[in-house]
């Protein structure tokens, strides 16, 4: 082979390393320099010009490829949502998780983990290895703002692991929930730049917010929404296990020498707490004690385990929650239920993840597998308010549910027929032995989760216990160290933000090694507080069941703990240590400033309204839409808001002969949302006021064969948010049916049901016209549907 002298030197062979080479050494990888992994992705050498005519008396160059370390270990996160410390029993509580028992007698449990106490801030930061505000997930997406730390847009300079770990040579896959994309980021427009596929994963299969209907789930494989596969008893966890195995399967199957790195996050327990009925009635009459009795057990349990340390105290519950001797007999028997549907929730889950190990010991990948199991992205969650819902839409709409509604459905719980969330007494309950919840980042309630660490090849002596002060955004960096992997300094072009967590790889082998992460901030609508070397300095600002009415944040009392001798934040010595709290105090400000965390915000709902909020909306001003067939799984969020406002839908449709039927336009689904239909043949219009009130426009003919323009005009009553309003129905110039819609939804429809133009996408919103996109799919044609707001 003879080399052009200007282009003759460095064409390579990336395996385990890069070579500059010559013709004479270009297969000897052996003296190369090592790839420089700290760059992203390794640039392909440059390859010589040829100046032999004749193929046959030349040599191809070695062939470019990036390969994973020799030893590195395939990546398994496991993150289940919304579910405390002390709900387990690899944790001492009261709820059978066998897998994470079994992980945990051949790995590691640690007792001191913590999350952001929310849900897409805990994701964002352990697939980063950064502090939730530095990639700007201050609080759910849905709640972003317009301040730097809170924009919901994660920035390049802040290169997510799955990233890092492609482009070192792994297959990436992401099964489950992700709620990591700005809402007007998640329609057919885009960007797709923070959607799992553009985030490091070659696979994904899952549901892009922050809950789904777990019956019937809005899914997306990769960018395209697909409809879950048709079965009797269908169950989303069960459906992304078996999306999971086949994936893992196959890609060790064709290439059994690449490591793999699976996310695995369900969307369970999150509400809605929907499970099979089989696995509610494992735990009937577990619960009939009460949650103040449980909470009492599992604190001893955890105790007499090992779990939490001997002299551990456990702190009242919140004020605002009732004793359980003090509930009349009807609430116990509504509080039981919500209880025993929660634990069925659980046991489902962590029977399916048992699937997902045991696929993996088959394909004979476990030794050399690094399984973290992440048991909750916060503390249980207390968004139920006291006595629980039937649907959970109803809190985001502030609309409070009585216990004497919800007795009648006790049968239901947990069914396609409900929507439901427990009482925020059991949240306390499973978060033994802390006080607080999810959203409350200022306690180990809300922010400490128990994690067990399986990994044969790199664990000595599993069955330990580790006890060293650990972060979310500490997954990342151990990860990489596992993998033999540096921190990369600049990923596809961008410089990047050093990762601020800390491995913990020193503590697998080495129980008694002192703690390394020191440092650590809290903060989550205005709930905040400062960890530093067994020290914790905090202040309680809002419950999460408040919404409105917070005190000033300059009226805020802040406490001081001894974390090292007061496990369960029980004994506050602010009094006793002035000097040490005002440090603290300082301290959390001059962290607050270097990660973003100013100005706090305190709102909650209210920032769910983009204008409120000042981030950015997709349709922003304007004031009408013209939607076209096709046009379906339009999020809440990237539609035109009708609420609380009047509005006109004008439909230029075509009916064949023998008549026509299904969805023109709806939104929503069954636990809330509107319709506009035609319902054998005849024009309809159906407002569902959270699953609880229904209100009905229907003319009395069926539309002839031909074209016709179907009118809908809704004159909203005014003075203020949910109020009522009345709807007249029309068919070209002639009015056909009018009535009045009591009350509407002020701020949210649905977390995962869609706008849909021509079928009504998972649950249906109007009654009697079918059952998910097939049933409801207009028999007719649509040509075009204006929407206007006013």
């Amino acid at each position: 082979m003879r080399l052009l002298p200007h282009v003759a030197g460095c064409f390579g062979v990336v395996l385990t390393s890069l070579a500059c080479a010559t013709s004479a050494d270009a297969g000897d990888a052996k003296d190369s320099p090592p790839i420089d992994r700290r760059i992203l992705p390794i640039a392909e050498p440059t390859y010589p010009a040829y100046t032999e005519l004749d193929v046959r008396n030349t040599e191809p160059p070695p062939p470019f490829e990036v390969t994973a370390p020799e030893k590195a270990p395939n990546v398994l996160i496991i993150l289940i949502d919304d579910l405390g410390f002390g709900s387990t029993s690899t944790f001492g509580g009261p709820i059978p998780t066998p897998t994470l028992d079994r992980l945990a007698k051949g790995g590691l449990r640690y007792n001191n983990f913590h999350t952001t106490s929310l849900c897409s801030p805990t994701r964002v930061a352990l697939k980063c290895g950064r502090n939730h505000h530095t990639a700007n997930a201050g609080s759910i997406m849905e709640t972003s703002t317009a301040y730097p730390g809170n924009t919901g847009k994660i920035p390049n300079r802040v290169a997510p692991l799955a990233e890092m770990l492609r482009l070192n040579g792994y297959s990436t896959g992401a099964f489950g929930k992700w709620h990591e994309t700005a809402p007007w980021e998640t329609s057919v427009s885009g960007p797709f730049d923070r959607w799992p596929v553009h985030q490091g994963f070659d696979k994904f299969y899952g549901f892009i917010g922050g809950e789904t209907d777990q019956w019937a789930p809005l899914i997306y494989d990769g960018v395209k929404k697909v409809n879950p596969p048709k079965k009797d008893n269908y169950h989303f966890t069960e459906d992304m296990t078996d999306q999971a195995i086949n994936w893992v399967k196959a890609q060790q199957s064709m290439t059994p020498d690449k490591p793999f790195f699976m996310y695995f996050a369900t969307g369970a327990t999150h509400a809605p707490h929907h499970v099979p009925k089989e696995w509610i009635a494992k735990f009937r009459g577990q619960f009939d004690e009460g949650w103040d009795k449980v909470r009492e057990q599992t604190f001893e349990r955890q105790k007499r385990e090992g779990i939490i340390p001997e002299g551990t105290k456990l702190p009242p519950m919140p004020k605002d929650l009732a004793s359980w001797e003090s509930l009349p007999e009807n609430n116990k028997k509504l509080f039981r239920r919500q209880a025993e549907v929660f634990a069925g929730f659980v046991g489902h889950t962590d029977h399916h993840i048992g699937r997902l190990v045991s696929a993996i010991e088959e394909i004979d990948e476990m030794d050399n597998t690094l399984v973290l199991y992440i048991a909750g992205d916060n503390g249980t969650s207390a968004e139920g308010g006291m006595v629980g819902m039937y649907n959970e839409m109803t809190y985001f709409n502030g609309v409070e549910e009585k216990v004497e509604d919800l007795i009648p459905l006790i049968d239901e719980w947990g069914s396609p027929a409900t929507f439901p969330h427990m009482a925020a007494a059991w949240a306390v309950c499973f978060d033994a032995p802390f006080k607080w919840t999810k959203q409350v980042a200022s306690d180990f309630g809300g922010t400490r989760n128990g994690m067990v660490v399986h990994w044969p090849n790199g664990i000595q002596k599993g069955g330990g216990l580790r006890k060293q002060f650990s972060h979310v955004i500490d997954v990342a960096p151990t990860i990489l160290e596992a993998a033999e992997l540096p921190e990369p300094t600049v990923v596809n072009g961008t410089p990047q933000v050093p990762i601020e967590g800390t491995s913990f790889l020193y503590t697998f082998n080495d129980g008694d090694a002192g703690e390394r992460h020191t440092t650590q901030y809290f903060e989550m609508f205005g709930n905040r507080a400062i960890y530093r070397d067994g020290w914790l300095a905090r202040t309680i600002h809002r419950a999460p069941w408040q919404t409105s009415g917070m005190q000033p944040l300059t009226d805020d009392v802040w406490e001081l703990y001894n974390v090292h001798e007061d496990f369960s934040l029980a004994t506050n010595l602010a009094e006793q240590h002035s000097e040490k709290l005002d440090e603290m105090q300082n301290l959390f400000m001059v962290e607050a400033a270097k990660y973003n965390v100013l100005p706090l915000d305190d709102r909650t709902i209210e920032r769910a309204n983009p204008a409120l909020a000042g981030r950015p909306d997709l349709l922003g001003d304007r004031t009408t839409l013209t939607l076209y067939e096709g046009m379906e799984g339009m999020l809440e969020n990237t539609f035109m808001n009708v609420k609380n406002r009047s509005f006109t839908i004008t439909a230029d449709i075509e009916i064949p002969e023998g008549g026509a039927s299904g969805a023109i336009l709806i939104q929503g689904g069954r636990f809330g949302g509107w319709s506009l239909h035609l319902r054998d043949g005849k024009p309809g219009y159906e407002y569902n006021w959270l699953g609880l009130n229904r209100y009905v426009i229907e003319g009395s003919e069926a539309l002839p064969p031909g074209k016709s323009t179907v009118k809908l005009d809704f004159a909203y009553d005014g003075g203020g948010l949910g109020k009522g309003g009345t709807a007249t129905l029309s068919v070209g110039d002639e009015s056909v049916a009018k009535g009045r819609v009591d009350k509407t939804q002020p701020n949210l429809f649905s977390a995962d049901e869609t706008a849909d133009v021509g079928l009504d996408n998972q649950t249906p919103v109007a009654q009697g016209i079918g059952y998910g996109p097939d049933e409801t799919k207009f028999t007719g044609r649509i040509h075009k549907i204006l929407l206007e707001v006013k």
